[in-house]
């Protein structure tokens, strides 16, 4: 990413930039488009790799490797969905719609 930005000021929104800014170059050039370039299938294969990695890393009680692996999450998740045409708003609009009820109250209104 790019050391433009000082601790604290980093946000979701300034990640899913970049992952659309970098999606654009070329695949040999990028990896971030490589990944696009490759399929949705494929950011998502490495979503869940990363994602496997972080809860090895938080049972191992790993709090530097948890870290790390987090931030491998969240800009593969980026990818998956940038790569699925799902913008971050519509992610956190349904938090927010989530988030304004109880969570066990949410999570009683999706189970079929």
């Amino acid at each position: 990413m790019s050391g433009t930005f000082s601790s604290g000021t980093f946000s979701l929104d300034d990640l899913a930039r970049i992952v659309a800014e970098r999606a654009k170059a070329s695949p040999d050039e990028s990896y971030t488009a490589r990944l696009v370039a490759d399929g949705q299938g494929r950011a998502a294969k490495k979503f869940g790799e990363e994602a496997v990695e972080a809860v090895i890393a938080a049972v191992a009680g790993d709090k530097k490797q948890l870290v790390a692996e987090a931030a491998d999450v969240l800009y593969h998740l980026m990818v998956v969905l940038h790569a699925g045409g799902v913008p971050l708003q519509d992610v956190m609009q349904e938090l927010a719609r989530r988030t304004a009820q109880s969570g066990l109250a949410e999570k009683a209104s999706r189970q079929k």
